[in-house]
Formats: structure tokens, C-alpha cells, sequence
């Protein structure tokens, strides 16, 4: 999509180019974080966070062999489910977390993981970006989960102003098409984790600089 010379590009313009560029580059992006079920994928995304996928990929084929299902994972004791996470971020509160998710999904869901997001954010330890991953991810709901890397790459190339995660995930939903939402939440996310860094973005690396804002204003 071509602009005219001196001219700044709007919102539409910026939304239509990235979209096309991804989807073409990157079509079937998804989650790096390994599992086998929607069970198993909960556990890993309630370790991810403020941890790297990588890390959580290390431990959790111990934690899901261990943990087959929510009724297992339900009468563990803490100091079982500490042990298989002591070396992730924050192990206290997550196997705290983990057992009352465990418990809760096999009181209240009948041990099937639920599949909306006002659902999910009743189990302990999901919040609204956990249950949008396990919405879109599993289920394919037209739901955007917004992490530090989608909220951070969103206001860094144009896509929001939001200075809230609400205000971003309510642009993204507005202006990615519904069927694309699942899939741009994983195209923000890997741009974030691989080209458009916190510290220092590869600009000269990235495929959609002509439609990014800050690269716009500076060059």
C-alpha cells in the first residue's frame, strides 16, 4: 500500500498494510508454549507469566506427566507442586494458583476447561490475558490477549494510544477483522519477542517498518 509523499498515514492505512504483510509472512503463526490439552496449555500459560515460553517448555513435560488432569493436579499437595516449579518465576503464588485452578475446574466445570473468557477468569490465577489465550488459542474465539510484548509493539508501530491493556485490546479487537484476532495476538507477540524489542528493535530486520509509526517519525 503506497501513501502519498509527505503525508502521514492513518490508522486504516497502517492497520491494512501490517495485516496484509503478516499474513502473508507469517499465516499460521501460533503459541510457543508446548502442551497436549487445553488442561495442560492452562498450566503452562499460568507459569508463563513474567516468564519466557522457553523456560516454561523445560519444566512442564515433568508437571504434565505428574498432572494428567485437573482431578490430579487437584489433590496434590503444594509442596509437590513447588518442587516441579521452584525455578520458575514467582513458584509460591503459582502452585498456589495451580491447585485452586485444579480444584476449581473440577468443582465447578466438571474438569472440562471452559471456553469464554467471563468463564475462565473465575478459575484462580486466570486473568483477562490468560483466559484470551486459552479462548483463542483452544477455541478460536475472536478475543486478543494482550501481553507486555502486544501492549508494547501496539502503541510502539501505531495500532493503539491505549495507555491501559483494555484501552489496547478494545483497538486491536475494533480494528483486526474477527477471524484474524487469534492469530494477530501471535503475530504482536513474536514481532515483540524477536524483531521489535523493548531495549533496542531490529528496525533495519523488520518486515513492517513502511507501516510503523515511531519508525515513521524517525525517519
Amino acid at each position: 500500500m503506497e501513501k502519498e509523499e509527505g503525508r502521514r498515514m492513518d490508522s486504516r492505512e497502517r492497520y491494512a498494510g501490517i495485516t496484509e504483510w503478516f499474513s502473508r509472512n507469517m499465516p499460521a503463526a501460533k503459541s510457543e508454549l508446548q502442551y497436549d490439552s487445553p488442561f495442560h496449555l492452562l498450566i503452562a500459560v499460568i507459569l508463563s507469566a513474567q516468564c519466557t515460553d522457553k523456560r516454561v517448555n523445560m519444566h512442564t513435560p515433568a508437571i504434565f506427566k505428574r498432572f494428567p488432569d485437573p482431578k490430579s493436579l487437584a489433590e496434590a499437595s503444594f509442596e509437590e507442586v513447588y518442587e516441579l516449579i521452584k525455578s520458575i518465576s514467582f513458584p509460591n503464588n503459582k502452585a498456589r494458583h495451580l491447585i485452586g485452578m485444579a480444584q476449581t475446574l473440577t468443582r465447578d466445570f466438571a474438569g472440562a476447561v471452559p471456553s469464554e473468557p467471563d468463564e475462565l477468569v473465575k478459575l484462580p490465577g486466570v486473568g483477562r490475558k490468560t483466559a484470551n489465550v486459552i479462548a483463542s488459542v483452544v477455541y478460536d474465539k475472536p478475543v486478543i490477549a494482550v501481553d507486555t510484548h502486544v501492549f508494547r509493539v501496539s502503541r510502539r508501530i501505531g495500532l493503539s494510544d491505549g495507555k491501559t491493556v483494555e484501552a489496547v485490546e478494545k483497538d486491536l479487537t475494533e480494528n483486526f477483522a474477527p477471524e484474524l484476532r487469534p492469530t494477530a495476538h501471535h503475530w504482536l507477540i513474536l514481532h515483540g519477542r524477536y524483531v521489535c524489542t523493548a531495549r533496542k528493535p531490529h528496525c533495519t530486520e523488520c518486515g513492517i517498518r513502511e507501516w510503523c509509526r515511531e519508525y515513521e517519525q524517525d525517519f
